[in-house]
Order: C-alpha cells, then sequence, then structure tokens
C-alpha cells in the first residue's frame, strides 16, 4: 500500500477540525496555516470530505467547515477512502490479473490479506481516538479569537473640503486661468 500525501494530509486536516471544531466552523486558511499544507490542495481535499457527507461547510464572515458526524463515528478508512486514496498492496489492484490474462502472482494472497487487514486496522481508528491522543500529549487549543469591530468611541470627524483640481482637465483649466 502507498499511503501518498493525499491520504496523510485528509487525515491530518480533519484532526485538526476535529480539535477546534467546538468552536464554530474552522477555515482552510487557518488549517493550511497550522499544519503547512497548501490552501488550494485543501480546498480539493475537502470537497471530497463534503461530497463524502464528512464535513460541512458554511458560508460567509464566520464561515468554514465542521464535522458533518461525531468524530466517534469517523473512521481513518473513511477519511483515505473518500478522497480516492487507494488502500491497496496488490499488484493488481485486486483484480487478480497480476500476470495478465486473469494469472495471479504468487504473492497476490499475501498482499490482498494485508489489504484486508489495513482497512480493518484502519477502521478501528476512529478521529475521536486520534483527537483524544493529541489532547492527551498535551496539545493547547487556543479558543476562537474574538472578532474585533472597528468601532471607535471618537465622534467620526467631518470630511475636510479643499479646492483643488479633481482632474487633469480640470488642473489644465485652473492654468489656463492664470
Amino acid at each position: 500500500m502507498r499511503l501518498t500525501t493525499k491520504g496523510r494530509f485528509a487525515v491530518t486536516a480533519m484532526i485538526d477540525l476535529g480539535l477546534r471544531q467546538s468552536n464554530g466552523p474552522v477555515t482552510l486558511a487557518a488549517i493550511s496555516q497550522r499544519q503547512q499544507i497548501s490552501l488550494s490542495y485543501l480546498e480539493q481535499l475537502f470537497g471530497k470530505l463534503r461530497r463524502n457527507e464528512l464535513v460541512e461547510s458554511t458560508r460567509g464572515p464566520g464561515g468554514g467547515y465542521t464535522l458533518a458526524r461525531s468524530p466517534a463515528d469517523i473512521t481513518v478508512a473513511e477519511i483515505i477512502t473518500s478522497v480516492d486514496e487507494p488502500m491497496d498492496a496488490t499488484q493488481c489492484e485486486g483484480k487478480e490479473n497480476c500476470l495478465g490474462e486473469g494469472a495471479r502472482c504468487m504473492t497476490h494472497e499475501l498482499w490482498a490479506s494485508l489489504n484486508t487487514k489495513m482497512v480493518e486496522f484502519l477502521d478501528s481508528i476512529t478521529l475521536q481516538k486520534l483527537v483524544d491522543e493529541q489532547l492527551a500529549k498535551g496539545l493547547q487549543v487556543e479558543s476562537k479569537p474574538t472578532i474585533k469591530r472597528a468601532i471607535s468611541s471618537m465622534p467620526p470627524s467631518k470630511p475636510m473640503r479643499m479646492n483643488v483640481p479633481n482632474s487633469v482637465f480640470a488642473l489644465g483649466n485652473s492654468f489656463s486661468k492664470l
């Protein structure tokens, strides 16, 4: 089995989301910054995670992503397969034609058994377990920063009125009057 960055990044981003979603929707930009994953790559991954109903999106200010289900109900195997990550150690992708024309290689059963064990293992690990492990290691999850509005206690000032030309043509006309 080859676990590429697609599967690794999807699991990492989902752990980050699971750790922080209690503060409201989490932006991909924040995950990108914390986990050092390209924002455009995260957008692709989260599109697939959303289509597979693992996450939900909220648009607009204060928007972002939240888990679509409880983290205890989401497995690592689901995350990996939802981003189109194949979990297959066989040479033939499970088609039993390793040597061509329906012929299997001598180790086909070995790799097929490994596939079964990998799926069973990854299916036994929930997102909640991974989140809990991070918290047990002492990871400090910051609370959602309060949004500071640009509200001033000073009264608004009146705009200054200046008597100057507002275009090149007006400037030219002002010189012709001299």
